[in-house]
């Protein structure tokens, strides 16, 4: 419709949006630089963005298409490097680190694949509870991980739980899309799509 093509994606939400995938570099280089206090704030100041985004969004009724594919590449974005960045210090264990990395390219590149194939991708996918559930886990666990270096207030039990919480949730959400993506594909002659 004609309202979409004309949609405003200046709003406040895309904004934060914009900031978390900004903030992203600067939590990179404060993290090379071992300034680590400063680094897990600007992760702070990042994930807090991610929690005001789509509150604001739905709140203000300023929901976008822009927005909602921005805010998942955003997220990915900080969470990639900083899993990349915790695992090279051996602050988190590597197999973590390539875990959430690979269920991450499984995605993006199953969502290109299926707009290869014609699948409206906007349509047929939506954000899974349990895919935000891993979001935040995996959130909870890269703060937790730099105050705990930062601050020497050290948790383990906490830091272990969380690890395997963050497994789970990330083997199980990526399943889940995978499942979804399975399903989207065009089959038959006609390419029409399988019913979810």
């Amino acid at each position: 419709m004609t309202p979409s093509l004309r949609e405003n994606n200046w709003t406040i939400p895309n904004l934060l949006t914009l900031l978390r995938i900004m903030l992203t570099p600067g939590f990179v280089i404060a993290f090379v630089d071992q300034r680590f206090a400063l680094a897990w704030v600007l992760f702070a100041v990042a994930g807090l963005t991610d929690a005001l985004d789509g509150t604001l969004a739905r709140l203000l009724k300023q929901r976008s298409t822009f927005g909602a594919m921005l805010d998942p590449l955003a997220d990915k974005v900080l969470l990639v490097m900083s899993f990349l960045c915790l695992a090279q210090q051996d602050w988190l264990p590597r197999w973590l680190a390539v875990l959430v990395v690979s269920r991450d390219v499984l995605i993006v590149g199953g969502l290109a694949l299926l707009h290869y194939c014609g699948v409206d991708v906007k349509r047929g996918i939506n954000p899974a509870w349990i895919s935000k559930f891993t979001t935040l886990a995996q959130i909870s666990l890269v703060l937790l991980v730099m105050v705990e270096h930062s601050m020497e207030w050290w948790q383990p039990m906490l830091r272990s739980g969380l690890v395997w919480a963050v497994a789970t949730l990330t083997v199980l959400s990526g399943a889940h899309y995978i499942n979804v993506g399975l399903r989207m594909f065009p089959h038959g002659e006609n390419g029409q799509q399988a019913k979810s």
